[in-house]
């Protein structure tokens, strides 16, 4: 007799159009360049993120979604003082750095696990997005 066992994957549209779970976390402080990338590990895929940049002094905010990905400049994104990004992305981290020294995050999250990404059939690294292959699922 075979087992079934059914785990909800990346693909389960109902799991991005219920509402998610929420996960707050701000105001984060020192986001600054000199001892970063820091990283953010949700605790399942996410549903969306939204950011915002509360420094106050005109500072930028980058971020990716991998160390790689932030260190090489190419594969990241900036979140300008004062301003609040929402992204509709199913991810387990998010690295961040720069020169903001306060921002903070909303995120609505999925009931699908986390290891439904953080493996190398999807990532080399085995983590998140590696950056190596630009946030393609292969």
């Amino acid at each position: 007799m075979s087992t079934y066992n059914y785990k909800p994957g990346l693909g389960l549209t109902a799991a991005y159009q219920v509402s998610g779970i929420p996960y707050i976390k701000g105001p984060i402080e020192d986001a600054s360049a000199a001892d970063g990338p820091h990283k953010i590990k949700f605790p399942s895929v996410t549903r969306f993120i939204s950011l915002t940049n509360t420094d106050g002094s005109g500072a930028e905010l980058q971020l990716g979604f991998s160390a790689l990905g932030l260190a090489n400049g190419t594969n990241a994104f900036v979140c300008p003082d004062g301003q609040t990004i929402t992204l509709d992305l199913k991810v387990t981290e998010l690295y961040y750095t720069g020169s903001a020294s306060s921002f903070g995050i909303v995120a609505g999250l999925t009931f699908i696990n986390t290891d439904q990404i953080d493996n190398t059939v999807f990532s080399p690294s085995g983590s998140n997005w590696s950056g190596s292959l630009n946030a393609l699922v292969g």
